[in-house]
């Protein structure tokens, strides 16, 4: 078996979400032309006293747990691309102005809705370049003046880019106001995008005034740092000028503000979420299967009788045994064969699938479909298992002691034509898994005890604080089936779980240095 390739195939971000749940993030882009198959296997390695089996947490459990949200990537566009291009929303926007038969106003709402998905994720990438110049490695040997002049660039820049987006959008949903026929909800949907595009620049603006905390305290950095700040408070003064609830404040529990804060990202972000159409695919080969059974069964039935019937009268008490035996076997031999024909399926094909379709043209783009595998169905492959080779612990696990072992499949299939002909001129697929641990808790000891303790230099006797944790390894199979080539790649972690939920994730394998990957919960 080749080994798997070291650099990851698809770009991915697992990480933990909350205290109970944790999630994988993945991008699927097909290449031009071609239809691409992916397949993310999740192994989950579990200690057999979490008492985890198939009777106490079965597979309508398991899917219970699972969250699965699959959505088109939003399209990598700058502040410059938004301002010039003539096919991109802001200029789609303000043609709706000037042409004499408009599109329809739904068309009208959802540009804008593309448009503030676009603005975040511009905004989002300036912060990451932010927070790469902040890093320690970047500033600890100090700027030269070309470093400087980028950082400039790139924050002067984007204050203006977005000064002038702002601008334009807010004279354009005043002007638009102005109409009389304008529906009230395209009225609503205006103001709630131009709330949400204000809230995007305020959150990723303030936290590269945080991460820009950490650079030197020169004049210049304190300069930008200033002008940075000063546009976080010009649109918080913008939604208190409007009545708005969404501003932050340093007293409060800002409650109301996470409130539309999410339903705004909601409400702009369901453009790009697909809808999922329900497939019957294993149920159609399953009813097959078994009425192949139920034909086997009823034909050694019916040979039994006409045997019977050859060599007994009809009227006879042993004729009636022969019929009486004949259907008690022919129903267990129904009952064995579809028992047989259900595990081949449940082996071979997936528990369910779903046709994924664009919510704008209802135009099918691929189908996802899942399964979910138990304990000695579970065949795990050399190159997951290795891994998890890191201490003798693991060594000793795999195969002396016992553990539970559970696979989750997930299969997507895109079609890239249906993708590029798709008219917002989005190319991908973000898929993400969020995973829910709660059952996983339910037999798990109090996290905190007291051990006795004795000094050594005095000899006197105490309690120490002791924490019990319990560890779930992770490891993630990707393959991709793209123009005739198949590659896979691996990636692990570890779940540090207590009674509470979640306490860290550790990356894990051959290659990664635990100290550094640590990431705990906030």
């Amino acid at each position: 078996m080749s080994a798997p390739e070291r650099q990851p195939l698809l770009k991915n971000r697992l990480d933990v979400h909350d205290r109970k749940q944790f999630e994988l993030k993945l991008e699927y882009e097909p290449a031009k032309g071609e239809d691409a198959d992916y397949l993310v296997e999740a192994f989950f390695f579990l200690p057999t006293s979490l008492n985890i089996t198939p009777e106490t947490y079965p597979r309508h459990d398991f899917y219970a747990d699972i969250h699965n949200y699959v959505r088109l990537k939003t399209p990598v566009v700058d502040l410059s691309e938004l301002l010039d291009a003539d096919s991109l929303p802001l200029a789609r926007l303000e043609r709706w102005l000037t042409v004499t038969s408009p599109t329809p106003e739904p068309e009208l709402v959802y540009d804008a809705k593309m448009l503030s998905c676009m603005v975040r994720g511009a905004l989002r990438r300036f912060s990451q370049a932010i927070s790469e110049y902040c890093a320690p490695r970047k500033y600890e040997a100090g700027f030269s003046p070309e470093q400087l002049d980028r950082l400039g660039r790139l924050g002067h820049g984007a204050i203006e880019q977005v000064n002038i987006l702002l601008q334009r959008f807010r004279e354009f949903t005043t002007t638009l106001n102005q109409r009389p026929a304008l529906l009230e909800r395209t009225r609503a949907s205006m103001r709630l995008v131009d709330e949400y595009l204000s809230l995007s620049v305020e959150q990723f603006f303030r936290r590269a005034v945080a991460d820009m905390d950490r650079l030197p305290k020169t004049p210049f950095i304190a300069g930008l740092r200033k002008l940075l700040l000063l546009e976080v408070i010009r649109e918080e003064t913008y939604r208190k000028n409007h009545q708005l609830r969404s501003v932050l404040s340093p007293t409060g529990d800002n409650e109301e503000y996470m409130h539309r804060i999410g339903f705004l990202k909601k409400f702009c972000m369901n453009i790009l979420f697909l809808n999922a159409r329900p497939e019957q695919n294993r149920r159609n080969y399953e009813e097959i299967l078994f009425a192949l059974a139920a034909g086997v069964s009823m034909a050694f039935a019916t040979t039994v009788a006409i045997v019977g019937q050859k060599r007994f009268p009809q009227a006879s008490l042993n004729f009636s045994l022969v019929l009486i035996v004949g259907y008690m076997v022919k129903d267990r031999i129904k009952e064995m064969m579809r028992r047989i024909f259900s595990s081949v399926a449940s082996r071979y094909l997936f528990d369910r699938s779903v046709a994924i379709i664009d919510p704008v043209t209802q135009a099918e783009i691929g189908t996802c479909a899942e399964k979910v595998d138990y304990g000695a169905a579970v065949r795990v492959p050399e190159d997951v298992a290795a891994m998890r080779r890191q201490d003798d612990f693991i060594t000793v696990t795999q195969g002396e002691l016992a553990e539970q072992v559970i696979r989750y499949q997930k299969k997507i299939a895109l079609g890239a034509d249906l993708l590029t002909r798709m008219s917002h001129g989005c190319t991908g697929v973000t898929d993400i898994i969020r995973i829910n641990v709660d059952r996983l808790l339910r037999d798990m000891d109090n996290p905190e005890f007291a051990l006795e303790y004795v000094d050594l230099e005095d000899l006197s006797v105490g309690r120490v604080r002791a924490e019990k944790s319990y560890q779930v390894d992770i490891v993630f199979r990707f393959t991709i089936e793209e123009g005739g080539r198949k590659r896979t790649t691996c990636e692990a972690a570890r779940l540090v779980l207590d009674q509470n939920g979640i306490k860290r994730m550790l990356p894990l394998g051959p290659a990664v240095e635990a100290a550094a990957a640590l990431r705990s919960v906030a």
